[in-house]
């Protein structure tokens, strides 16, 4: 079949997905982590020949770090399909019940959002996690991953989606679409498909939002910030800047630039040249910066570098510091460091980013570390979801109105009236 017969298909299957109990999903997550196991040396093997095409053909470095998955990778999406389990059904629950008269009862319970198309870059344990993450919502999902990262996907869909089908889900659950020229089929699929959710370079984001009828949430950049005020905690400045840069640095969340309260900057600036320096971090700044450290001059400030390179601004205070973020940033994650209570809850209500830390990494910005399980990707969006998108970033809701023969009529005359009572 081609996209849009899958997505038909799909669309047909979605219902009988939504109404599944938690136990039949569990199952089939528990399943799919038996078979993961089992397999595991078909999936580090075709990763194998990923990274051999990955150094043949000159991918970069931070690519080629997205690329791996090895038994540490394992674990870790291990970890997130039994965190899956462990959290609560996020259907079938009852959000709102109204009488809105006698016998006439309004109920508002959650549901998926039905048909899900997500397009992710060159890491397989993405695929893991949406894969898994959309089977405990109940949605449907056509899957379209890198090609840096073909031969792992496929193995990986492939145990997957004849786990799931084992366990009793719709034959139709998941797709895996592999050729390029299938997004823009995808893209075609608005009378089907109800979301899609892209993960790549902010042009490829741009391009599927210019180019489709469908919805679309996800992020295009991550150019992350940590402010560094005034009153801060010398013993915390190091770990959290090193750790937010280096910790996974062809991450999204991983800090892109540093800014430096000015009254500070001569303590500041040199703990923080050599623990760079330590790290193999280049630094790049304003003039003023370089004044006082050594750094390649510059002071353009949107730029999202995914590789050892920071750049390095002061600023004169919070509010400076606020306003930089909110115009170059790209409402994704940014820190302050600081012992000063008032500053940091000025800081945290003022940057307007899905997630704004106080004293700790943006590093921490991800789905299973908030404790969701994994997830889709991160939205930078204001509208359904924002920050890691887990499973309540998956389900919407519908009003189920259960009555005895009312009709509007008698409301609009004045025969009958509301009289709206929580139940």
């Amino acid at each position: 079949m081609n996209v849009k017969e899958i997505a038909k298909a799909m669309k047909k299957d979605a219902p009988q997905l939504a109404s599944t109990q938690v136990e039949e999903r569990n199952k089939a997550l528990e399943m799919i982590k038996a078979s993961l196991e089992e397999h595991k040396e078909d999936i580090f093997k075709a990763n194998k020949e990923d990274l051999k095409y990955a150094d043949e053909n000159g991918v970069t470095p931070a690519v080629k770090k997205r690329l791996k998955f090895d038994e540490n990778k394992l674990h870790d999406v291990i970890a997130g399909i039994d965190q899956l389990i462990s959290l609560n059904d996020p259907l079938h629950k009852i959000l709102l019940k109204r009488e809105l008269d006698q016998d006439l009862v309004l109920t508002r319970i959650s549901v998926p959002i039905g048909v899900i198309g997500v397009i992710f870059e060159a890491r397989p344990d993405a695929l893991v996690q949406i894969s898994t993450l959309c089977i405990k919502s109940g949605n449907c999902a056509i899957l379209k991953g890198g090609k840096e990262t073909a031969n792992t996907n496929k193995a990986l869909f492939t145990l997957i989606k004849e786990a799931a089908i084992k366990a009793g889900l719709p034959e139709n659950c998941l797709a895996q679409a592999e050729a390029h020229s299938e997004i823009d089929e995808l893209l075609k699929c608005e009378k089907d498909v109800d979301l899609l959710i892209p993960r790549g370079s902010n042009a490829f984001v741009q391009y599927i939002m210019n180019n489709t009828k469908i919805p679309v949430m996800g992020h295009a950049d991550g150019i992350c910030h940590i402010y560094v005020d005034k009153d801060y905690d010398i013993n915390k400045l190091v770990p959290i800047i090193i750790d937010a840069k280096t910790q996974y640095t062809a991450a999204c969340n991983a800090v892109e630039t540093i800014l430096v309260n000015r009254s500070v900057a001569k303590e500041v600036l040199p703990v923080l040249n050599a623990a760079f320096e330590d790290n193999g971090v280049k630094m790049r700044g304003t003039e003023e910066v370089n004044d006082i450290i050594s750094v390649e001059i510059m002071d353009d400030f949107h730029t999202e570098y995914l590789d050892l390179v920071v750049s390095i601004k002061l600023v004169d205070d919070v509010k400076e510091a606020i306003e930089h973020i909110n115009f170059y940033g790209s409402h994704h994650t940014d820190a302050i460091i600081t012992e000063n209570e008032a500053t940091a809850k000025e800081f945290m209500a003022m940057v307007d980013s899905a997630g704004v830390y106080w004293n700790v990494s943006t590093r921490f910005a991800d789905g299973f570390r908030y404790g969701f399980g994994a997830e889709v990707g991160i939205s930078t969006s204001k509208l359904h979801a924002r920050g890691p998108v887990g499973l309540e970033g998956l389900i919407t809701y519908k009003y189920q109105l259960v009555g005895k023969g009312q009709i509007v009529a008698d409301y609009a005359s004045g025969a009958s009236s509301f009289h709206f009572k929580d139940l």
